[in-house]
């Protein structure tokens, strides 16, 4: 499922860390304005690392990939998100689970944004991608 949000603020830094930091902070705000509890921002164990952890009112553990570009010349930002990627975001979902002794639902989520200096179009894909057995 894709969810479209349109909206003016900014403005936004269009630096390379800026625009992954800017992504981020929209798509956390977002998330909390549809209900979601942010519970990690950035986390990193070892090599694994994912963007945002949140909880949903359904209180399924929701795992977050952001991807943030300045233009979708090249594609869309979630066309980014590679089987390695989405392996190693199945990996940290795992000990991110263990170490904190959770027995919940897990779903992955990607959150596309394509900004540019005043703007910025997001996409949010429920259930993106599925755990591999």
């Amino acid at each position: 499922m894709i969810t479209n949000n349109h909206q003016k603020k900014g403005p936004y830094s269009l630096s390379k860390k800026g625009i992954g930091n800017s992504g981020e902070d929209l798509a956390v705000e977002y998330l909390k304005s549809k209900g979601y509890k942010i519970l990690e921002r950035n986390w990193r164990c070892h090599h694994y690392e994912v963007d945002i952890i949140a909880k949903n009112k359904e209180n399924l553990l929701i795992i977050v990939e952001v991807k943030t570009r300045t233009t979708p010349i090249y594609g869309e930002p979630y066309e980014a998100v590679g089987r390695k990627k989405i392996q190693n975001l199945m990996n940290a979902a795992e000990v991110y689970i263990y170490k904190n002794k959770l027995r919940t639902e897990t779903r992955f989520d990607i959150i596309s944004i394509v900004l540019s200096e005043n703007n910025y179009h997001l996409d949010h894909i429920k259930d993106a991608f599925f755990p591999t057995l």
